[in-house]
């Protein structure tokens, strides 16, 4: 058989073994040491409905700790319609790309195709490209390096160039 009891220094219900009666514990609410107290003397105190000893099934609630914590709590008040807490998500990208008319576009310049007879068309050709794309369709613009296999020396080259994203 259990015995229930309230703790002395913060009031928190208890129950423990009746073996445990005179021991201390240490509470687990509060860390406080406390002494367990003996059982009810007269077991028959519990058939009678003794309130000291048993809480009532209808009044459960007013003997917990939680029922004598006072909360002072206020509900907000709104004027005009509601705030929307949750908003709608967004379109997928495939979705959104298909609705609108210019989709997004890429475009690669590569230094090694700039280059005429000696001379190194590489920045007029990219300043060239932007112009007819236009700032406000730019997305993006990415400088790349890549390697590839020169075939007269038969040696790994490195070049670079730029890709360019853009609505088009």
């Amino acid at each position: 058989m259990d015995i229930v009891f309230n703790c002395p220094k913060c009031d928190q219900e208890l129950a423990v073994d009746a073996a445990a009666a005179g021991s201390e514990i240490i509470c687990p609410t509060c860390r406080q040491q406390i002494v367990i107290p003996e059982p009810p003397a007269n077991p028959d105190a519990t058939a009678v409905g003794d309130p000291q000893l048993v809480a009532s099934p209808l009044n459960v609630m007013s003997t917990s700790a939680a029922a004598k914590v006072e909360m002072h709590l206020k509900v907000p008040v709104h004027e005009g319609p509601a705030e929307v807490l949750i908003g709608k998500p967004l379109k997928p990208l495939e979705v959104a790309a298909k609705e609108t008319d210019k989709r997004i576009r890429v475009k690669t310049i590569r230094h090694t195709d700039c280059i005429e007879v000696g001379h190194d068309r590489f920045d007029e050709v990219v300043s060239n490209f932007l112009m007819k794309v236009g700032e406000d369709h730019l997305v993006s613009i990415n400088p790349i390096n890549y390697t590839f296999l020169d075939i007269g020396t038969q040696k790994l080259m490195t070049e670079y160039g730029v890709l360019i994203m853009y609505r088009g």
